[in-house]
């Protein structure tokens, strides 16, 4: 069946953590490890409430400010910190816009109720069709719920679209559903197999 949509994943994938050192000097400044840190942040019970939508991120952060004794400004710093190592690749944002109109392309991301709005604020949700946000519609990769949302919402059949993602888990899932799936590791290589599967 002829490929109509290409799915990908934000995290990871469109953008990824290249600089390692801020988040590493903020791990040092409280005492911690890389991984402890970065599990704080994302893999806490707080940080997967907001995940599925069950709190908002403002929560999240919340929790890691008691968790830290930090005031407003102090948490806002960290989360500035955080991040500062985190780029969004434009060369696979330029090929994502270079997909339409040929094809509809979408995002399947599992993230934070400010997801949306960083999108509009970095000027790419222009480059997707769809937007299929965890935290809006309350589940998460690697549940079919998510993949089936994103179908829907691209009118398309599992067989007519790709996705792309840097976490096997996902990746076997949405092919448990018929979707074509790519391992996300190398961006040149994912950019070569999406022309291959459109061929």
């Amino acid at each position: 069946m002829k490929i109509k949509t290409i799915f990908f994943d934000f995290g990871g994938v469109i953008q990824r953590t290249e600089y390692q050192s801020p988040r590493q000097h903020l791990a040092q400044k409280f005492g911690m490890e890389y991984e402890e840190i970065d599990k704080l942040v994302f893999d806490s019970p707080t940080a997967k409430q907001a995940t599925v939508g069950e709190i908002k991120v403002e929560e999240h952060w919340q929790a890691i400010a008691k968790r830290f004794k930090l005031g407003k400004d102090e948490i806002a710093k960290f989360e500035s910190e955080f991040f500062a190592g985190d780029v969004i690749d434009n060369e696979l944002v330029k090929f994502i816009c270079e997909l339409r109109p040929k094809y509809k392309t979408g995002l399947i991301s599992n993230a934070w109720s400010d997801m949306r709005d960083y999108l509009i604020r970095k000027k790419l949700d222009d480059a997707f069709d769809t937007l299929t946000i965890s935290a809006e519609i309350k589940v998460a990769k690697p549940e079919a719920k998510i993949y089936l949302h994103a179908l829907k919402q691209a009118e398309v059949q599992a067989s007519e679209a790709v996705f792309v993602d840097d976490v096997a888990a996902n990746i076997e899932a949405c092919q448990k559903l018929g979707m074509h799936g790519i391992l996300f590791r190398d961006v040149d290589e994912v950019i070569n197999q999406i022309k291959k599967l459109l061929k």
